[in-house]
């Protein structure tokens, strides 16, 4: 059996930095929009992606696929935002099987008052923190890393 070929120092120091700022950006992130808006950071991802959306509106399984998340962690959060009257669900009429969530004027209007702050406290812990070379090196970096994983192969 091949010895595991161990992080050095400077490995090392990427790979912690790295879980120490997505836990505690994460953190900041979601405490912020709990206290401000009412909402999770996973509930505002939805609210974004769908106010991002033509009409508003997102196939389940495309949504899912968009925030990186299970169908059925999806099913939980988009679950609770309509009991808020923020999202609503619908049959989708070019696939029985499927569902389309859809952006209530509720939730618009959430989305719209929570932006602000949520964009605010981005630039503050992260965007603002980065010259352009790291931000640049940065989306490069962590972008080639996503293609990796999302394809599971090599991104070169």
């Amino acid at each position: 059996m091949d010895e595991p070929r161990w992080l050095d120092e400077h490995e090392m120091a990427a790979w912690r930095g790295f879980i120490a700022a997505g836990i505690l950006l994460e953190r900041r992130l979601d405490q912020q929009l709990k206290e401000d808006a009412g909402l999770s950071h996973p509930q505002y991802e939805i609210l974004s992606r769908l106010g991002d959306a033509p009409g508003g509106e997102l196939r389940m399984s495309g949504l899912a696929d968009l925030l990186l998340t299970s169908k059925s962690g999806l099913t939980y959060q988009v679950g609770q935002l309509e009991k808020a009257g923020l999202v609503s669900r619908r049959a989708c009429s070019s696939d029985v099987r499927g569902v389309v969530a859809a952006l209530t004027d509720a939730g618009r209007e959430r989305l719209r008052a929570s932006a602000p702050g949520h964009v605010a406290l981005v630039r503050e812990l992260l965007i603002d923190v980065l010259d352009r070379d790291q931000l640049a090196a940065l989306a490069d970096s962590l972008g080639t890393v996503s293609r990796r994983l999302t394809r599971g192969t090599d991104a070169t």
